[in-house]
């Protein structure tokens, strides 16, 4: 699962953008990219080693209706390399020092995909003040593994080793450093009431490569978002049979929808 996502992701950092600045973070290069003008600021994070082109199918139809910033994270597309890890818990302060420097002082509606929606759970719970909304398209959950186990434990445990050696083999991704080296589990910190909606994908595979893939694996992906998004009193859950893991490239005009749905429980 990893290694494909992985793999996605690389192919995706390579998209040109023709618009991107660069802001400075203490020895860093953030690139990013900023459209649109409206009453809310969309803050786009990219997930795994994806870098703002993560969102290029929506960016543009985002920037017709408010304004928008995507940006790629330190070591990810066009941003400064790194030879240290970074912790969701450094991105999130990195996300604060970002939009510090580019001048964005106003809360932002913060949408992340994947590993992205790990480091906008961090930032939510850590600066509540920076953010009043929160969208999550397929986010990255600590409890993958515990899906996984609970299917096959066996199996699941082999499965999840050889995804360790396959990231140790590329330097190991800071993500799954951050869910498999911290015990106990980080689990979902604590987020202030806010809107927030969760898209997640119970789209089944025809033929399973691993067990996160099954049927079995699928049904508990959507059960677990669906239950941590009606958690929230302004929670709401979105499960797509449409998309795979890249809901934003397989149904760009879901995303759109529920973004401005979104928006508008905010109004």
């Amino acid at each position: 699962m990893a290694k494909i996502i992985l793999m996605l992701a690389y192919a995706l950092a390579v998209f040109p953008t023709s618009a991107t600045q660069m802001a400075k973070i203490g020895e860093f290069e953030i690139e990013y990219e900023i459209s649109g003008s409206g009453k809310y600021t969309i803050l786009l994070e990219a997930g795994g080693t994806a870098g703002l082109s993560d969102w290029q199918p929506v960016f543009n139809e985002i920037a017709k209706f408010t304004r928008v910033i995507r940006y790629s994270r330190v070591d990810n597309g066009g941003s400064s390399k790194i030879q240290r890890h970074f912790s969701s818990e450094d991105y999130a302060k990195h996300t604060r020092d970002f939009l510090q420097s580019i001048d964005v002082h106003s809360p932002v509606v913060y949408m992340a995909h994947s590993y992205g929606a790990y480091i906008a759970r961090t930032f939510a719970a850590t600066y509540p003040e920076q953010i009043n909304a929160l969208m999550l398209v397929e986010p990255a959950s600590e409890h993958d593994v515990d899906i996984i186990r609970a299917i096959d434990l066996k199996k699941g445990n082999q499965e999840i080793a050889q995804i360790k050696l396959d990231d140790s083999s590329n330097g190991m991704s800071n993500q799954y450093l951050d869910f498999w080296s911290k015990r106990p589990l980080p689990d979902y910190p604590a987020i202030k009431d806010i809107p927030v909606t969760v898209i997640a994908s119970v789209k089944k595979y025809q033929k399973p490569t691993m067990i996160f893939f099954t049927d079995e694996a699928r049904e508990a992906w959507g059960k677990l978002h669906q239950a941590w998004a009606e958690d929230f009193p302004q929670g709401k859950a979105v499960l797509t049979k449409k998309s795979y893991h890249y809901v934003q490239f397989d149904e760009p005009e879901l995303v759109i929808t529920e973004l401005r749905k979104l928006l508008a429980r905010m109004k």
